[in-house]
């Protein structure tokens, strides 16, 4: 089952809409609890939250990729400069380790109908490809460590210490944000020169 990869751009915008507002839920997070402080985050509604994220895919670089298996789409994933992250740059809990200015992978989402089929892992690789499309010296990302047990699936959304070291990222830091009671890691890709 080969897994397509493509950039989270205006052209895509009802895909989107298709893995991160499936309904109309008015809790909907659209995938911004991350690149929002938190007051703005919580002011507002799942509708204006929409529209932040319409804005983002209008511009450049888009704020994420999304994945399609057999041409439905299948997954999303969130990337970007960890610089535009406003709610990551001032974490307490998951701090930068230095000042490279990395970019951050902070959400996987996929629909129920695909899930445990890799689709997560090719939305990683292609992350890793997109940030280095864009010059980033580094990509990081935050996840879970199962700690030999299985992670409540609504709950792996930053995937798992596994995935990312199948992908070549090596762990840096054991922080203490926790996710289904375990520890995430800061991890990191260096994208230098190959």
């Amino acid at each position: 089952m080969p897994v397509e990869i493509h950039p989270a751009t205006a052209q895509r915008w009802a895909d989107l809409r298709t893995v991160l507002c499936p309904t109309e839920n008015r809790q909907t997070c659209w995938c911004l609890a991350w690149r929002l402080t938190t007051s703005e985050y919580n002011s507002r509604t799942a509708d204006e939250r929409g529209d932040v994220m319409r804005a983002l895919v209008d511009g450049d670089p888009p704020p994420g990729l999304l994945a399609y298996v057999d041409g439905e789409v299948a997954g999303w994933c969130n990337v970007g400069p960890r610089s535009a992250m406003d709610r990551l740059t001032g974490s307490r809990t998951i701090p930068p380790v230095d000042d490279v200015p990395v970019w951050s992978v902070v959400c996987f989402v996929v629909r129920a109908s695909h899930r445990r089929r890799g689709v997560a892992e090719a939305l990683l690789l292609g992350a890793v490809e997109h940030a280095r499309k864009y010059g980033a010296p580094a990509i990081e990302g935050y996840p879970v460590d199962p700690e030999g047990g299985r992670v409540n699936p609504s709950l792996a959304y930053v995937g798992t210490i596994g995935m990312f070291e199948r992908a070549g990222f090596r762990r840096l830091l054991k922080t203490s944000a926790k996710s289904d009671r375990r520890h995430r890691w800061i991890v990191r890709l260096d994208l230098g020169e190959e």
